[in-house]
């Protein structure tokens, strides 16, 4: 039988801990603020989480992390704008040396696309596009039931590169979106457009006016007009980016997670625009809602894990 396994979900925020079990299960042990800018701290508050889980683990039980940030498993580094004590950071190595157990890290969404993989209706789909849908765009690509991890560990960031259009007809209206600057560096990204954020963004710039996404989702399912000329703008812009991963890609299923895949309404506009865009005619719904919304990061580290033990 697999050995138990220490999992750790890494935010700039919270770190989350749970024991992940050979029969693909998690027993939750613990959440601690996120020492964001301290290594040493962060050293620590991972070891007072894995005491803690000690009745659940043996001497040998692996250290599985998924991280926010782009992880570079080949460099053993990990560069998350929000967590400065990555820096300089040979972080695999040196934790495995401070905690004395074997340690491996991926991505949080490359962790949620793993376990969406590994879940029933995932196990018999040889592509799996991961999408993130939350704050900002990300993704994660599983082939095979593994992570595909490229050079610098940079994999299904869909979100980033000068990709977004700048017109759109809307009911005979020509409306004019800007190009953003985005925090990866470049112009034109549909990660300042395609998250929570950038619908927040969309709204203000075809209205005049703030609103929050949540509130800007309860107008649409509401049937306001204002609402439903963004939402619509919206969908058209994700959905055309997203076409052309799937073209490339040719997932048997797409699996969204985050806080605007949390809407099944907005999710289902989204996989219709989508499918009017991709060459493969689909019959059903190729965009599903994630399994495991709030243990997709452990789980998948787990299951990362999993050759260890």
């Amino acid at each position: 039988m697999n050995k138990a396994v220490m999992c750790f979900d890494v935010g700039g925020s919270f770190i989350k801990s749970a024991v992940y079990h050979g029969d693909n299960t998690l027993t939750e042990t613990g959440k601690v603020t996120m020492p964001a800018d301290d290594w040493p701290a962060f050293c620590r508050a991972l070891q007072q989480l894995l005491n803690a889980a000690a009745p659940y683990l043996t001497e040998d039980s692996p250290v599985a992390i998924s991280a926010a940030g782009v992880v570079d498993p080949r460099a053993d580094t990990i560069l998350a704008g929000n967590i400065p004590a990555f820096r300089g950071r040979t972080v695999a190595r040196e934790l495995s040396a401070f905690l004395q157990r074997q340690v491996v890290i991926a991505n949080d969404a490359d962790c949620f696309t793993l376990a969406e993989a590994s879940a029933e209706r995932g196990e018999g789909q040889s592509v799996l596009l991961g999408i993130i849908l939350g704050s900002g765009v990300g993704g994660g690509l599983v082939i095979n039931q593994q992570i595909i991890s490229g050079p610098g560990g940079l994999t299904g960031e869909w979100g980033h590169g000068p990709i977004t259009r700048t017109e759109f007809d809307y009911q005979g209206q020509i409306l004019h979106l800007p190009r953003l600057r985005c925090g990866c560096g470049q112009i034109g990204c549909l990660d300042t457009l395609g998250g929570a954020r950038g619908l927040e963004r969309l709204y203000q710039h075809l209205l005049g006016r703030p609103a929050d996404s949540r509130a800007i989702i309860e107008q649409w399912l509401n049937h306001s007009a204002d609402a439903l000329k963004v939402v619509t703008l919206w969908s058209q812009l994700v959905s055309e980016v997203l076409a052309v991963v799937v073209n490339t890609l040719g997932p048997d299923r797409i699996v969204a997670g985050g806080g605007l895949a949390s809407v099944p309404e907005l999710m289902a506009r989204l996989d219709e625009d989508l499918r009017a865009r991709i060459l493969r005619p689909c019959r059903g719904a190729i965009i599903e809602q994630a399994r495991y919304q709030q243990q997709g990061g452990l789980l998948g580290a787990g299951r990362l894990a999993r050759g260890l033990t």
